[in-house]
């Protein structure tokens, strides 16, 4: 089990996407990190991609308390602003789903925010510390959009309240973009009523239709879609906060923003950007507006949670994962030799002797070492995974060969739950849930193995080798030794 007073590890190193390359973390407070991600828009279930995004954030904040700190996680959700092709024109996507559903849009933000909840308790993601909802905030957005108007960075037009990106050379440094090579149109639509086209909104006014709407100093209307992550990741994580993450995806325009918010408000934002990469299929990112999309909760009807979370944490948040069914089949493949060590552990701790082996234990240590130095360098965990298929060799070979004191394997086992579960939250289902189950199977399989034994003694081999056969067939192999038969996955 991870160790509750280990002090927190000074060696962390990150990729900063503001940086373009990889640095040492140093927390603002020392021994505490404060994170934000940007969450999901809950107008539709969430699809395969956002799973890789909060998975990747689940690691990263798991890898930071196992390392000794304590983690203030804030993830935010969209339940306002959030326009069609995320533009400053168009219609609210929580709209637009209010429309064709026929229900209110606090119905759908509901709906969905229970639902999105529902996909990330499937694959073991832990809840947020705090989660605010931009429909919560307004007041917050308001203040802050009134700090930009005073300190001559935005400006009222037509009841609508605009972000002025001349004022803010620094515009773009994120992303690394220059305002003048922006094309105007681009992911922002043009409107008259700005002074640049490449401006975006702050807070928009409501037509009479519009059924989101709230009091503002500038009449009627809704915050714009950026504004939002401002305000609450300053409310609850506090001035230069540590870490801000989100897809790729999110870098332009969202984040580059945020930034121009919070910034030219007199505010100090994220001293580190986190980004993770997309998850493809054929090659093609993953999204709604594509239409290429599959819902976590239609991949889990396929396969086991732990079997997707398996495939998502064996490849490194800032590559792209690819999806197909190829690809799942050999992350079940990969994850069953796992969890087969795991509870061929179990079973040998049962009728295990006092005593150690240090061969084994210098190698488990060797593993665990291996792992940990793979999460300190921008949470590899590719390598991490390779780490724990290591020590599955070498706990597989030392309980061929024999008896294995109680002392080592109590030894592997808490580096299995402590790094594979505890870390890469691979162990999802309720501990006693899984002993209970572990033992039902032991108990069935006792006894098949007597009915094969008692075949044996009466000379109807057919029979017995039938058993076998049977069992070979449902992936179990039966080895015949000197002290009776043993069975293994």
């Amino acid at each position: 089990m991870t160790d509750p007073n280990r002090l927190p590890d000074p060696n962390i190193v990150l990729y900063d996407t503001m940086q373009r390359q990889k640095v040492r973390f140093e927390p603002t407070t020392p021994g505490h990190v404060g994170m934000y991600l940007c969450g999901p828009t809950v107008y539709s279930d969430a699809h395969l991609g956002h799973a890789k995004k909060e998975v990747a954030f689940d690691v990263v904040r798991r890898t930071f308390e196992h390392f000794g700190y304590r983690v203030r996680f804030v993830a935010n959700i969209t339940d306002v602003g959030h326009l069609q092709n995320d533009s400053d024109d168009g219609e609210d996507k929580m709209l637009a789903r209010a429309r064709l559903e026929q229900l209110e849009p606090m119905e759908v933000a509901d709906k969905y925010f229970w639902s999105f909840f529902k996909d990330m308790d499937d694959l073991n993601v832990k809840r947020p510390s705090i989660n605010p909802r931009a429909t919560g905030h307004i007041q917050e957005q308001i203040k802050l959009i009134e700090e930009l108007i005073a300190r001559g960075h935005a400006y009222e037009s037509a009841g609508s309240v605009y972000f002025d990106v001349r004022s803010w050379p620094e515009y773009g440094k994120l992303s690394g973009r220059k305002l003048d090579d922006l094309e105007v149109g681009t992911r922002e639509a043009v409107r008259e009523e700005k002074r640049d086209p490449r401006d975006f909104a702050l807070w928009k006014h409501a037509e009479p239709e519009h059924l989101m709407r709230w009091d503002s100093p500038w009449g009627v209307g809704f915050p714009g879609w950026h504004i939002e992550c401002s305000a609450m990741s300053l409310k609850y994580l506090g001035e230069g906060f540590d870490i801000h993450g989100g897809g790729l995806d999110l870098q332009f325009p969202h984040h580059e923003a945020e930034i121009a918010q919070a910034e030219a408000a007199g505010h100090h934002f994220a001293r580190y950007w986190m980004h993770n990469n997309m998850l493809t299929v054929n090659g093609e990112k993953m999204s709604k507006s594509k239409g290429n999309f599959t819902t976590i909760q239609d991949v889990l009807k396929k396969y086991d949670p732990m079997v997707v979370r398996f495939l998502l944490v064996s490849s490194h948040y800032r590559s792209v994962t690819e999806f197909s069914e190829e690809v799942f089949d050999s992350a079940r493949n990969g994850y069953r030799r796992i969890t087969e060590a795991l509870a061929n552990l179990e079973r040998a701790l049962k009728d295990a002797p006092a005593g150690s082996d240090a061969a084994l234990n210098s190698k488990i240590d060797a593993h665990t070492q291996a792992f940990e130095d793979a999460l300190r360098d921008d949470f590899n965990t590719p390598k991490a995974v390779a780490a724990l298929f290591g020590l599955t060799t070498d706990v597989n070979a030392a309980l061929n060969s024999g008896k294995v004191g109680r002392e080592s394997i109590e030894r592997a086992l808490n580096a299995y739950r402590t790094l594979g579960g505890e870390v890469l939250g691979l162990f999802a289902a309720d501990a006693q849930t899984a002993q209970d189950d572990t033992e039902v199977v032991d108990a069935l399989m006792e006894l098949v193995l007597k009915a094969r034994q008692h075949y044996r003694l009466q000379k109807q081999y057919a029979q017995a080798d039938d058993v076998r056969d049977t069992l070979n067939r449902v992936g179990v192999t039966v080895e015949d030794t000197r002290d009776g038969a043993r069975w293994k996955r």
